[in-house]
């Protein structure tokens, strides 16, 4: 068997992710070699820096000629994977803005870790999404994972923050072997851990083994379940969010959920939608199964969050919510009478960052004035900050999915796509569980316009994290006002057959 190279030339299909690599080894060494007396803010601006030229090497391998790929397509360089790393350097990128001068010492202890810890996180991301191995996959999965636990953990003297951490590293160690565990039953099946063979060698071995096929999908829905937060797999989140720094529990809300999205979305359609697989029953449970899940998490989400009173927790439940809403595109499939499922669902992905971020800004800001992260905190936030409060407004609107807002716009194209393919019932629960959901989103604006004891408190806050809160409002109303721009630039560069299908 010939040995498979990485040519010097394949390095610039590389580029976004070595220019992380190189930007956490830097500030590493600078936050080791550096006197403790000397300020590590602005190892943030240097981190932010790599963030944003990282961006740009992958918006440069937007809309290639044809996609490209490594090392026996092992790892991939398409619109998919183009699309979902600039999601996820943005989320980062914000998240880098939004601690700059805003994180005290109390918090996070060490800055400096905190800013280059976010680099490799953000990196295991960007492998899964392009990966097209289940060896890549696993190695991109563990350095996000093993990062954010440390991450969740940097709080040393909370309590709460290690109980959050501990429980993290357990459950997350354990949805790790689930999915190492599934793998393991497609690699028995198939004799590789290469994507594109994987889906034929299934095809040839479903007769005779479908039950051990039906196992590995579920044992790695599992697994992936828990990492993006749905139902019945979420149990987790309620509890490290609130136990997190507010910066960590951005990154964990949008970032790290965003990545296991990725490679969710193209795994189950490049193992398990397409192919020899779709002549049997398996193919409708598979999507059935995604279909409940989505419903799931859709309606735990919504419910248990009218009951919370913590903002993290209630935005941990939403979050939970929202992964229902995400997981419908991968479940209704693709036909010919709906194929802009990838749109869509990077559409409300884009949304969902925009509006997370910035009420987690908000919640920033409210933090350091109260000290807590109760809800209650929001009370009078009018009048001790009126533009922080219109700010919160537009980001709990597009949250609530409400005219005119990218929030509203996400939710609806997941809609009508899933009425497209005649997903009644699913339609249904979308629309229900929207709804309740005005319940406690308009307890946050309630909040905000009740007068209390504390009206007179000036609430302080730094630039950059008043500038992080403002432009994710500011792209919740564009992508309200404007949402076809995106969209239809979405769907005119994304190909299904050469961006998602590995084997084609």
């Amino acid at each position: 068997m010939e040995p498979i190279r990485l040519e010097l030339s394949d390095l610039a299909l590389l580029a976004p992710e070595l220019t992380l690599v190189v930007a956490a080894v830097v500030l590493s060494l600078l936050d080791l070699l550096l006197p403790r007396q000397i300020n590590r803010t602005w190892l943030g601006w240097l981190s932010l820096a790599g963030i944003i030229i990282a961006a740009l090497f992958a918006v440069g391998q937007l809309n290639p000629a044809e996609p490209k790929q490594l090392l026996n397509f092992s790892y991939r360089a398409d619109d998919f994977a183009a699309i979902l790393k600039l999601v996820l350097l943005a989320g980062a990128g914000l998240i880098t803005l939004m601690s700059i001068g805003s994180v005290k010492e109390d918090e996070i202890p060490h800055i400096g870790e905190f800013y280059y810890l976010l680099l490799p996180a953000t990196l295991g991301g960007m492998i899964m999404a392009s990966s097209g191995d289940l060896i890549t996959i696993f190695v991109g999965l563990e350095l996000l994972s093993i990062t954010s636990y440390i991450l969740v953990a940097m709080r040393k003297k909370d309590k709460r923050s290690n109980e959050a951490a501990f429980k993290y590293l357990v459950l997350g160690g354990v949805s790790s072997a689930v999915i190492l565990y599934g793998m393991s039953f497609l690699y028995g099946m198939t004799g590789s851990t290469v994507i594109k063979e994987i889906n034929a060698g299934l095809g040839q071995a479903s007769h005779g083994m479908l039950p051990l096929v039906y196992l590995s999908f579920f044992l790695l829905l599992a697994g992936f379940g828990f990492k993006v937060a749905v139902a019945p797999f979420h149990m987790w989140a309620p509890d490290v969010y609130q136990g997190a720094p507010t910066p960590v529990t951005a990154f964990l809300a949008v970032v790290s959920k965003a990545a296991a999205f990725a490679i969710l979305f193209r795994f189950m359609y490049n193992v398990y939608a397409i192919g020899d697989l779709m002549n049997l029953p398996f193919h409708k449970d598979v999507l059935l199964s995604l279909m409940v899940v989505a419903a799931a998490a859709m309606i735990v989400g919504n419910f248990i969050a009218l009951r919370q009173t913590n903002m993290k927790r209630l935005l941990a439940y939403s979050g939970i919510a929202n992964s229902g809403y995400l997981m419908v595109p991968i479940a209704i499939q693709f036909s010919m009478m709906h194929y802009s499922n990838f749109a869509e669902f990077a559409f409300y992905l884009i949304a969902y960052l925009f509006m997370n971020i910035g009420i987690l800004a908000v919640l920033m800001i409210v933090e350091r004035s109260t000290g807590d992260d109760e809800i209650k905190g929001l009370a009078g936030l009018y009048y001790r900050a009126p533009g922080t409060a219109v700010a919160a407004v537009l980001l709990v609107l597009s949250l609530a999915g409400l005219p005119v807002s990218g929030g509203f716009f996400g939710k609806l194209y997941i809609l009508l796509g899933t009425l497209q393919t005649q997903h009644y019932w699913l339609a249904a629960i979308m629309i229900g569980t929207s709804v309740v959901s005005y319940y406690f989103y308009f307890g946050m604006i309630r909040q905000m316009f009740m007068r209390s004891e504390d009206v007179a408190q000036p609430i302080p806050t730094s630039v950059p994290l008043s500038v992080t809160m403002w432009l994710c409002a500011a792209a919740s109303v564009v992508l309200g006002l404007f949402p076809h721009w995106l969209l239809g630039y979405l769907e005119r560069i994304f190909s299904l057959t050469q961006d998602l299908f590995i084997f084609s």
